[in-house]
């Protein structure tokens, strides 16, 4: 026997860390429910005209998540492979940034400080992507989408900061945003 672990045992790994790995992306979710677009700050907000509508963005990023999840999964079920745990480890660092962006943005109201966030995330998730492509071509493949996404939030958020200066850092002046804030 030429090889450590037959398809079924490499197949029953990767299930086992994807029932790990997808829930563990899908955490991003949370920051959006906390922290979203249903304020009166963001409602004040000019829009960019590439700005699509508020349901995409649910449906987006769940379908993000779990992508991104298999595509961990796969590395993590690569047990062996050259870059395997620095690869986790930066994926690891981008999801927890990642999940940084809302809570700036939208409980901070920070344009600003959201730009940086997402700016340090594309850096962070063209590295995973590569190391991934590596490690398991499906896996870089899976994270390209997440890649495209990251890269349209970064110029939306970047759009929202030209057309909003002065809402930069502002505070919410309703009760009801201090209190789902406070939450």
């Amino acid at each position: 026997m030429n090889t450590l672990a037959s398809r079924g045992q490499l197949r029953a790994s990767f299930l086992r860390w994807a029932l790990v790995t997808v829930p563990l992306c899908l955490l991003g979710l949370i920051p959006g429910a906390i922290w979203n677009a249903d304020t009166a700050w963001f409602a004040s907000l000019a829009k960019p005209a590439i700005f699509p509508p508020g349901a995409v963005f649910g449906i987006v990023w769940t379908t993000l998540y779990v992508l991104m999840g298999i595509a961990f999964a796969l590395v993590c079920a690569a047990w062996g492979a050259r870059g395997r745990t620095a690869a986790i480890a930066l994926f690891l660092v981008q999801l927890v940034v990642n999940f940084a962006w809302t809570p700036v943005f939208f409980g901070a109201f920070q344009i600003t400080g959201g730009l940086v966030v997402i700016a340090v995330l594309a850096v962070l998730v063209i590295a995973t992507t590569a190391m991934f492509w590596k490690i398991r071509t499906l896996a870089g493949l899976l994270m390209l989408p997440y890649l495209a996404w990251v890269l349209f939030a970064m110029v939306l958020n970047y759009q929202f900061l030209q057309l909003n200066p002065d809402a930069d850092g502002g505070v919410s002046d309703t009760a009801a945003d201090r209190v789902r804030i406070a939450q």
